[in-house]
């Protein structure tokens, strides 16, 4: 069809017709709002690269969940930053964790909202990496254990779904098999299959406090180079019983997203990080561009290109410019 006789801005002229052909629609039931938990009474600290986020006490965080949940956000993602930290992260599978209490509470004031929580050793070691480190290698099969314990204390705690971003091998199955062998086979695995090794996840690691001590993740994050090892990570994963596959970031691997969409037959997650949110905070701040905007088109980007459902820090903005 060429010009004149098609003319393409005919369906463009008007706000309607740019409704009707919409191909890609994004609503608040596309979205899950991470949150940090922390332990104490009525804390709330202000994260300065991440305005508008705060490690939360449970209550306040109960609040935030609300006032989400109330928008029409269906899920929130745990992560947890606990009191005291050792090289077996001891408190990432205790009974009284920061993860476990606050999903457990969670769930006890919304029943209806979805808790998922991130299942990594990385905030609770003292050396920061993600598994049991011998010298200065991360032990992947040492380390497997430890995460399905973490995985299945949660599940008992309540959580609604369990996601490991660790990377090491062998975990999907390791995690499903712990929670089968406990009567917890309905709860399912969000994998974080095609997790890269990406500066994007500066303000988290300060949210967290999970920088590593020493070297990088690159042993165990993908490289930001490769794609077709991303379809390799996400099919193992499937294979040993994901039932939510995730790729990580989105906006610099909108093509992975796309890929996985097209190869793989289960629900795809994103997750828009710390580093994406920070960027558009700051250029809003100096005026540079219109943040509700570029929220706005970059969420509905990551859907675009295969997203299920997104992870993201603008959850409740989003979900308010939704509803507005």
């Amino acid at each position: 069809m060429l010009f004149p006789d098609y003319r393409p801005r005919r369906l463009r002229q008007s706000k309607a017709f740019r409704r009707m052909i919409r191909e890609t629609v994004l609503t608040a039931d596309d979205l899950i709002l991470p949150l940090f938990a922390i332990h104490g009474k009525d804390v709330k600290n202000p994260i300065p690269s991440m305005p508008g986020h705060y490690q939360l006490s449970v209550g306040n965080l109960i609040k935030t969940a609300k006032k989400a949940h109330k928008l029409g956000v269906p899920a929130v993602m745990l992560f947890g930053i606990p009191e005291k930290k050792d090289p077996l992260a001891t408190r990432a599978y205790a009974k009284d964790g920061i993860v476990q209490k606050a999903a457990s509470e969670l769930k006890n004031k919304l029943p209806d909202l979805a808790v998922i929580t991130d299942v990594c050793l990385c905030q609770y070691t003292d050396h920061g990496h993600c598994g049991v480190v011998e010298g200065n290698i991360v032990d992947n099969d040492a380390s497997l254990d430890l995460l399905a314990r973490t995985a299945l204390s949660h599940a008992k705690a309540g959580a609604d779904m369990v996601a490991p971003s660790d990377m090491m091998d062998g975990r999907v199955a390791e995690i499903r098999n712990m929670l089968d062998e406990n009567n917890l086979s309905h709860v399912p695995i969000m994998s974080y299959a095609a997790k890269y090794c990406s500066s994007y996840y500066g303000p988290f690691r300060q949210a967290a406090h999970s920088a590593p001590q020493f070297g990088d993740r690159r042993t165990y994050q993908m490289d930001p180079a490769n794609a077709q090892e991303a379809i390799r990570e996400v099919t193992m994963d499937a294979e040993e019983g994901a039932d939510i596959i995730m790729v990580k970031p989105a906006l610099p691997y909108l093509d992975i997203i796309c890929r996985v969409r097209q190869e793989i037959d289960l629900p795809v997650a994103a997750y828009n990080v710390s580093g994406e949110y920070a960027m558009i905070k700051a250029a809003e701040e100096k005026g540079w561009l219109d943040g509700k905007k570029v929220m706005m088109e970059t969420l509905t980007s990551i859907k675009r290109a295969g997203a299920d459902m997104i992870l993201t820090y603008f959850a409740i903005e989003a979900a308010a410019e939704l509803s507005s």
